[in-house]
């Protein structure tokens, strides 16, 4: 029996999973989790043989709390399943250590062999993305901008370049206006940027945001 902890800050979203896998027999929800020191609280005290994990939470994003569970329990296969299409983040995600990257509107068989793979220690990858990382892999191309930018970095970015002000940046990852303000500093400078305006257009033209 493949047991999984689901970790999503919406409680429909984890419902939704746990009827999906209601019927499949290998397979048990074991636990949920809607933040991050939750998610680590839960892996800490229990077995799980599969983490489905959500990037976009308040606080600490899912590929921060991807990090801290791989550098504790490096062996346990993490699964992201994801409203953001690859393009986001899928390629962080596996340098994180992730298992696989699905997004959201993933057929439910999809998801089911993606945590068969995951759960007996292979990596699910859609062949878009195994071309993106074949392709990045082959090449020794210099970085795109926002490939230099940190997880955190990047996670400020898209919302910049969503049209989010600093403020409510701050207030949905739980940081002070001043430490996103640094963290827009940082971006503009890395990216050679000095607007917003500039961000978002290249997060439409690199297909970032829509």
């Amino acid at each position: 029996m493949i047991r999984i902890l689901v970790v999503d800050d919406h409680a429909v979203v984890r419902e939704g999973v746990k009827q999906i896998l209601a019927d499949v027999s290998d397979m048990v929800v074991k636990d949920e989790a809607g933040n991050g020191p939750t998610t680590l609280e839960k892996i800490a005290q229990n077995d799980y043989d599969v983490v489905l994990l959500d990037i976009s939470m308040p606080g600490r994003s899912g590929l921060e709390i991807l990090e801290d569970i791989k550098s504790r329990h490096p062996k346990l296969p993490v699964l992201i399943l994801s409203m953001h299409p690859e393009e986001q983040y899928a390629v962080r995600a596996l340098r994180a250590g992730a298992s696989g990257y699905l997004t959201k509107a993933s057929a439910p068989q999809e998801l089911i062999g993606a945590i068969r793979k995951a759960s007996s220690g292979g990596k699910y990858v859609t062949t878009s993305l195994a071309e993106k990382l074949a392709l990045e892999l082959g090449t020794d191309t210099e970085k795109l901008p926002h490939e230099r930018l940190s997880n955190r970095e990047h996670q400020v970015m898209l919302m910049l370049a969503g049209g989010k002000s600093v403020s409510e940046i701050a207030e949905n990852i739980f940081l002070s206006s001043k430490t996103v303000s640094t963290y827009r500093t940082r971006i503009m400078d890395k990216m050679g940027m000095k607007k917003n305006a500039e961000l978002t257009l290249y997060a439409v033209h690199n297909n970032l945001i829509n």
